[in-house]
């Protein structure tokens, strides 16, 4: 049987009316389940929430729309609220790793997300795979450089811990007379084990903090590690009798210091301000609130 051109003209629209109506259906009931969700959410009924957000997934499971992107990341937030309630209960954990990473593969520069599966791996006790997946960030060059300079400062931070855990010990850390004052004098361990891991710890770890200030030279975080590991490197160069290395290393420990509390005060004033717009704004309601009931 032939089909008039005007019937498949017909035909042509009639699907695209339905594809129209099917999608704009689907992102109706794709933001009535995530209104749904957040209120199963705050009140802690995190199975219902979980159904609710699945079920919006499932209508966008690529991420193509807002409500799709929202759907992936409340799952995962879930899960792992489930699984902060729940600890004995591993594989709540797992599958909240794997919904935070379907997150990432929608949106890449979800830190939130990014953070969340970092911290569930350290939680789980697998900080092998946890490191992989923080060194992995630190040289994503697809994500912005504020992203890759925080992953780099907590690869850095790690580091920093390892060294000290070496060199502020009573063994090697002791207390001698200097021009009249009381200061600190560091020695080797005893065990050259521990020495050179110390060495190892510090000159990776300095290696890390320089290329996390080098991406973000706002960072006080970064800075503040820059300047630890610098002070670690300074300790490893007076116990190796290298006096000059350890000036060196003490005189840009001090520059770094200055720009880290520099940065800090910063970020303190902003937090600060944020605080007093807020309580401005509420005090603001609140007097519009009591002017309506006049």
């Amino acid at each position: 049987m032939r089909v008039s051109r005007l019937g498949i003209i017909i035909i042509i629209l009639t699907t695209v009316l339905i594809g129209t109506n099917c999608s704009y259906y689907n992102r109706i009931l794709a933001r009535k389940n995530l209104v749904d969700g957040a209120n199963a959410y705050k009140n802690r009924k995190f199975q219902e929430a979980e159904r609710l957000f699945r079920e919006t997934v499932k209508l966008d499971e690529k991420g193509t729309t807002t409500e799709g992107r929202a759907a992936q990341l409340f799952l995962a937030r879930t899960i792992h609220s489930e699984y902060i309630g729940n600890r004995m209960d591993k594989q709540l954990a797992e599958d909240a790793i794997k919904e935070y990473q379907r997150a990432l593969e929608i949106d890449p520069k979800d830190q939130s997300s990014f953070k969340a599966v970092a911290n569930l791996y350290e939680s789980l006790g697998r900080a092998e795979e946890g490191l992989k997946w923080v060194t992995a960030r630190a040289t994503n060059e697809q994500i912005p450089d504020e992203q890759r300079s925080e992953a780099l400062t907590s690869l850095a931070a790690k580091k920093n811990n390892c060294a000290n855990e070496i060199s502020d010990t009573e063994a090697t850390k002791k207390t001698v007379s200097k021009d009249g004052k009381q200061v600190f004098e560091f020695v080797k361990p005893a065990n050259d084990a521990d020495f050179q891991t110390l060495k190892l710890c510090a000159t990776e770890g300095l290696q890390l903090a320089e290329k996390a200030v080098a991406l973000d030279q706002n960072s006080d975080s970064a800075y503040s590690y820059l300047t630890s590991l610098l002070i670690q490197n300074m300790r490893v160069a007076e116990m190796e009798g290298n006096k000059g290395a350890a000036a060196d290393f003490k005189a840009k420990s001090d520059v770094a210091k200055e720009r880290f509390t520099a940065l800090a005060e910063v970020r303190r004033q902003k937090e600060q301000e944020a605080i007093e717009k807020k309580k401005a704004e509420a005090e603001a309601a609140a007097a519009a609130a009591n002017k309506k009931k006049k």
